[in-house]
């Protein structure tokens, strides 16, 4: 296995090759907030996509939903997020920064009295005294109206002007106001999994076990981002909660752990050497999970945590049943029992994911007596498969060819780049650096002789290059 690249390696490299920005770069940036550029998007889409096949289509049970980014904030009381959603934080007295107490202390609690005596003789990073721990909600706040009454306004909003007449034809305005309620962006995008378990099974005739799954955005207001795409403000969640008989959980729980462990290695290609599992102990495990554990991977800054299994019991639809007056119970004819499912779920982030996968593909090696960074991603999640060129773009009769080949190729597989910039080695150099498997190149030979209609497919990993059929080339990059 190659060493594992710097923070500052792949940073440098999603910037040059438009994988990842940061978010209004031209004003400054705004700290945990970042955009995918022209490569990002399409690696993320296709890790995505390659998650929803595994995930949902490939399993005849597990539905997909899209929920709202806003929901109704009882959700979120149910959940217990309102009210246990923290972060223990303390403060630079001096410059007034704010910091993770437990990361600055180096351990797993969040025990405000423990990290108090951990922290009393430390400095902050800019070594001046720090306040005492306290907790912090992650949760953003938003407003809404016009839905709030009495306690539950929070704000008043202008809504409109009316334009009304006195019987003497004299024109008035009246501004109208309405009351606004608090609400937040959603922390986690398993809340409208389990407020619409009852409308998926219903809908969908769905009988135990099943699962519900979700691509969306979650927000957390993160007391300090940090490592690049890592720690965000504004992340992207791929969550699937299995509903589930309670007799069934160790079995049930045992198989996501599996499907989290073979979809990195053999649906992404990530090298099991950068993997590895962290049970979470009594201190980190939620109060109510039976079971947590993590895939870490070896990120820039160690091993850190992309993947978690969790077993939430009936906690969620238990509490959302109390809180909303809705029975979510549900009747096994088998057994001729009711019972509140048991969930497990299965939960990684995007942005964690896209920087795993980068981390993994990237590598730094000579060839030819020359060094090249070369990204060895798995064809089927490459931003393009395929990069066609002109052996020479000024030659007319070679980019006419070309732009046949690549046209072809393009109706076939869609992600296929036309790259007729620089030399032919630079072109080399640049595809590799973006994980492009494959180049094909339109040379002379392709035009007369014994060699006409083959053209030069070089390999990324090898630098082999091979002559192949034109009439064979679609189905030799298949294979």
């Amino acid at each position: 296995m190659a060493d594992t690249p710097t923070l500052e390696a792949i940073v440098s490299l999603c910037k040059r090759r438009g994988f990842v920005f940061q978010a209004s770069e031209i004003y400054g940036g705004l700290a945990g907030f970042y955009d995918y550029g022209p490569l990002g998007v399409e690696l993320v889409n296709n890790i995505k996509q390659e998650w929803w096949r595994a995930m949902v289509r490939e399993h005849d049970n597990i539905f997909g939903v899209d929920g709202a980014i806003i929901q109704n904030p009882k959700l979120w009381e149910a959940s217990g997020h309102v009210a246990g959603f923290t972060d223990p934080m303390v403060e630079d007295l001096v410059t007034h920064k704010r910091y993770r107490a437990d990361h600055l202390a180096n351990t797993d609690s969040t025990d405000l009295a423990e990290l108090k005596e951990l922290l009393k003789d430390m400095k902050s990073p800019d070594g001046n005294a720090l306040s005492e721990p306290r907790v912090f909600n992650m949760m953003m706040e938003t407003f809404i109206g016009p839905v709030g009454k009495g306690d539950d306004a929070a704000a008043v909003q202008f809504i409109d002007s009316s334009f009304f007449e006195t019987e003497e034809g004299k024109a008035f305005s009246v501004r109208i106001f309405e009351k606004t309620q608090l609400a937040y962006l959603r922390p986690e995008t398993a809340g409208s999994i389990f407020t619409n378990y009852d409308n998926v099974r219903e809908t969908m005739r769905a009988k135990l076990p099943f699962g519900v799954a979700q691509i969306g955005k979650a927000f957390r207001n993160e007391i300090s981002p940090r490592d690049f795409i890592f720690r965000v403000r504004e992340l992207e969640q791929m969550e699937m909660q299995y509903f589930i008989p309670p007799a069934d959980q160790e079995e049930v729980y045992q198989r996501w752990r599996d499907f989290a462990w073979d979809f990195l290695f053999n649906r992404l290609g990530i090298a099991e050497s950068n993997l590895q599992w962290h049970e979470h102990d009594e201190k980190e495990r939620a109060h109510y999970a039976a079971a947590a554990h993590d895939i870490y991977f070896n990120f820039p800054q160690g091993f850190k945590e992309l993947w978690g299994t969790h077993n939430r019991t009936d906690f969620d639809l238990s509490n959302h049943a109390r809180v909303s007056g809705k029975d979510l119970s549900y009747f096994e004819e088998s057994t001729r029992e009711r019972f509140i499912p048991y969930v497990i779920e299965s939960s990684v982030g995007v942005g964690r994911m896209l920087m795993a996968v980068l981390t993994d593909a990237y590598h730094e090696e000579e060839v030819n007596g020359e060094q090249r960074v070369v990204l060895k991603l798995k064809p089927s999640i490459a931003p393009y498969r395929v990069a066609v060129s002109p052996l020479l773009k000024n030659k007319p009769e070679l980019v006419a060819k070309a732009r046949e080949v690549y046209s072809m190729l393009k109706k076939e597989f869609g992600n296929v780049m036309w790259d007729d910039n620089s030399n032919i080695g630079k072109r080399y150099r640049r595809q590799d650096e973006i994980g492009t498997p494959y180049c094909v190149v339109i040379d002379f030979d392709t035009l007369e002789g014994d060699t006409a209609n083959t053209v030069t497919v070089r390999d990324r990993d090898t630098t082999k290059q091979t002559r192949i059929v034109i009439s064979e080339l679609i189905e030799s990059l298949k294979d």
